[in-house]
């Protein structure tokens, strides 16, 4: 699959339930049907018999009932993921609806791409930034804040972080230190943009710095890009506590607390 395909999936999902409860789907077939439905917008679509076939290879076992079952309690399903591609379809037509038909997603690839070349970013940072960009589909940034200002706050992280052979993890375990250096960063670009062009320091500029004045410069939301990076960063503080066991466990207890997996 196309890594764009993927990312617009991850923004339908998040779409999806910013409006409906998580505990009257089925997550696995919602999962499966914003793949397909990504890859159809993306441009690369995959036949729905091999996305329902990778599901029930991906999720074998006892589930919560269909999608749209009203009857929870006193539904029973075998597998966590059905054979019947017509509820891939139907589950399809729910995801659209919730959407309000609005398919399209603009990422912040592209400008990541066009900034490269602008800020004279090395092949390692915009790796860096990529990854960043990767990450920020785990929270809730792709709903409240524009392509741009998210790929902007990922370059921003980039050159602070400064990239190493070990990438972001690197620096996971200073997220505080990380927010002091964007925040620095950010505070230098608005004070140029509030002070003008007699406020710019001449000589050899670092990649920062380069930032910065670029930003002064541009019509960009520094703020926007002040919240997006808080909200990357709260992210990366979170990850370091994250217990997937323990998460798995608690998902067991909610499932079968309300007889979902009968």
């Amino acid at each position: 699959m196309r890594q764009q395909a993927m990312a617009t999936a991850q923004v339908y999902i998040r779409r999806f339930y910013s409006k409906v409860e998580i505990r009257r789907t089925n997550p696995y077939l919602v999962i499966a049907t914003a793949v397909y439905l990504a890859c159809k917008m993306e441009e690369c679509p995959h036949h729905i018999r091999l996305v329902v076939s990778e599901g029930r290879a991906l999720w074998p076992g006892n589930t919560p009932p269909s999608l749209t079952d009203d009857n929870a309690d006193s539904a029973v399903c075998p597998d966590f993921f059905s054979s019947d591609t017509s509820k891939l379809g139907e589950c399809e037509f729910f995801l659209i609806s919730e959407m309000s038909s609005q398919m399209i997603v603009h990422q912040p690839y592209r400008t990541l791409s066009t900034l490269q070349v602008t800020l004279s970013l090395t092949q390692e940072e915009t790796a860096l930034a990529w990854s960043i960009i990767n990450d920020h589909y785990m929270t809730d940034s792709p709903l409240l804040f524009a392509p741009h200002t998210i790929a902007i706050m990922a370059i921003l992280l980039a050159l602070v972080l400064r990239p190493t052979a070990t990438g972001i993890q690197s620096a996971s375990g200073s997220a505080s230190t990380i927010a002091s250096a964007a925040q620095g960063a950010l505070s230098s670009a608005s004070q140029l943009k509030a002070g003008g062009a007699e406020n710019k320091g001449g000589g050899e500029r670092s990649e920062v710095q380069r930032l910065s004045n670029w930003l002064s410069e541009s019509n960009v939301d520094i703020e926007a890009i002040v919240d997006c990076t808080q909200e990357i960063i709260s992210f990366y503080e979170f990850q370091e506590q994250y217990n997937e066991k323990l998460t798995r466990e608690q998902i067991n207890r909610f499932v079968k607390a309300r007889g979902l997996d009968k």
